[in-house]
């Protein structure tokens, strides 16, 4: 399917209790990841801005009530989505910018090229998740608690907050960003989402890497 399909590696498809056969019980927390690359899935779907756990369930065939045996609300179903973006996207940034730290005289240009890394890493994510999309930019959140779009609003603010780090200048390598790294980690914040609520917003039609070397090759000079 896309990168969702590592939540999860062979799940069954109903639960024991709703099962007309027997079936070979899962192994600890395998349901809870079905029930959440089914959501994924359904929210890649046109119209899927708003979930309801009747639907979910059907898609499953499962109960509600059978649902709610591993989630306690559809809101902690939407939080364990957002824990999959955020410990997908961050695993990987980490990587980005955890190597050995630059001669003083390379700060700048490797910033630059590490600020370029985490753009197309985050975009090339929302493209092989379309799903995963409408919970980054809060189409799939509008119905639900505030506080999951609290969580995605801060999800980018670390984004712009690392970017801003990677892009600090200076000889001596200062910790402190400069204003223009400021400015430009603001403006790839937005270029950044602004793709994705394009992607989504487009029915899935304009990929969200278009044009990106050239498009980032604008802002990072």
């Amino acid at each position: 399917m896309s990168d969702t399909s590592s939540l999860i590696e062979s799940a069954d498809t109903v639960d024991a209790e709703d099962a007309p056969v027997a079936r070979k019980r899962p192994k600890p927390g395998e349901r809870r990841v079905q029930i959440l690359q089914a959501l994924a899935a359904m929210l890649e779907q046109p119209g899927a801005e708003r979930i309801t756990t009747a639907a979910l369930a059907a898609r499953l065939s499962v109960s509600e009530a059978a649902l709610y045996r591993h989630f306690a609300s559809k809101a902690q179903m939407f939080e364990g989505l957002i824990d999959f973006i955020e410990q997908s996207i961050f695993t990987l940034v980490t990587q980005i910018t955890g190597r050995d730290v630059p001669p003083p005289d390379q700060v700048a240009e490797v910033g630059l090229r590490q600020a370029g890394r985490i753009i197309a890493l985050l975009l090339q994510f929302g493209e092989r998740n379309p799903g995963m999309v409408r919970v980054m930019v809060g189409d799939a959140l509008v119905f639900e608690h505030e506080r999951l779009q609290q969580r995605m609003n801060q999800f980018f603010d670390r984004i712009e907050s690392t970017l801003r780090q990677c892009l600090r200048t200076g000889a001596s390598g200062s910790d402190t960003p400069t204003v223009h790294a400021q400015v430009q980690a603001s403006v790839l914040t937005s270029f950044a989402l602004g793709r994705l609520q394009r992607f989504a917003r487009s029915g899935f039609r304009r990929n969200p890497t278009e044009h990106l070397d050239a498009s980032l090759a604008l802002m990072l000079h």
